[in-house]
């Protein structure tokens, strides 16, 4: 059976086209993946106050995608902004985001995990999102290299090396047994620093992409969806009408 799915860069970005081309490496042959970003809004979302002017934006292409026949979109920002709010909205499309997967994932390749950041700004949601998700017992630390998301890919050794530097000081004095790299612009380096470090080295991209495709499997053969009826509860379609809000999302 074909998926569908949508990977939303919920910046304004040129690297459509080099996100597609990384992310189809990785994805199942029966997984059609498409690649976009915002047409308007910051480069990037390392303040809080960028994160507000993105999300209506988000929910605008989530409903999109799913009028589109998409089966899942994933919010590619490991500060995963408006993933509760795309997923209250949606009605049967699958919507997750790189911290929510990789942090479910490392917790099952390991007791413990670190996750490597780019500057020390970015640890206090971050950290957030780790008790919001419920894995703060595998939280084993946060470690910040020193360079600001659009500086990760400017120089990739350079990048590879601090990543390096702080994984092994987690691995060794943190006690971790998984490395998280906390920003999808650490792309491209996980299976180099995962042969170096030996410990599980997870790419964020990648395991959105590949939670997206077990979340759908999980929906098309069991029927196990996002309960609808506590926490994402879509808002009632009478309110959306009468105050004319269908527009923003």
């Amino acid at each position: 059976m074909k998926r569908k799915i949508l990977y939303i860069e919920p910046v304004v970005s040129e690297m459509v086209d080099s996100w597609e081309e990384y992310l189809s490496k990785f994805k199942s042959p029966n997984t059609e993946l498409e690649v976009t970003s915002l047409p308007e809004g910051p480069r990037h979302l390392e303040y809080y106050s960028y994160g507000p002017l993105v999300v209506p934006q988000i929910l605008k292409m989530i409903k999109k995608a799913e009028r589109d026949n998409f089966d899942g979109v994933i919010i590619g920002c490991f500060y995963d902004p408006g993933l509760r709010e795309a997923r209250e909205i949606a009605e049967k499309l699958v919507v997750t985001a790189p911290a929510e997967a990789s942090m479910h994932i490392a917790a099952t390749l390991g007791q413990r995990f670190s996750i490597i950041v780019g500057r020390t700004k970015w640890i206090p949601l971050m950290r957030e999102n780790v008790i919001k998700y419920g894995f703060q017992d595998h939280l084993a630390s946060f470690r910040a290299i020193g360079m600001g998301v659009l500086d990760l890919q400017v120089d990739p050794e350079e990048t590879k090396r601090r990543i390096a530097q702080a994984a092994e000081r987690a691995i060794e004095s943190d006690g971790a047994e998984v490395i998280i790299l906390g920003c999808t612009h650490q792309f491209g380096f996980y299976q180099e620093l995962q042969g170096t470090l030996r410990v599980p080295v997870i790419d964020v991209a990648c395991a959105a992409l590949n939670y997206a495709e077990f979340l759908i499997d999980l929906r098309d053969k069991h029927g196990w969806y996002f309960n609808k009826k506590n926490e994402y509860l879509p808002p009632p379609r009478e309110e959306i009408e009468a105050w004319k809000l269908s527009e923003l999302f």
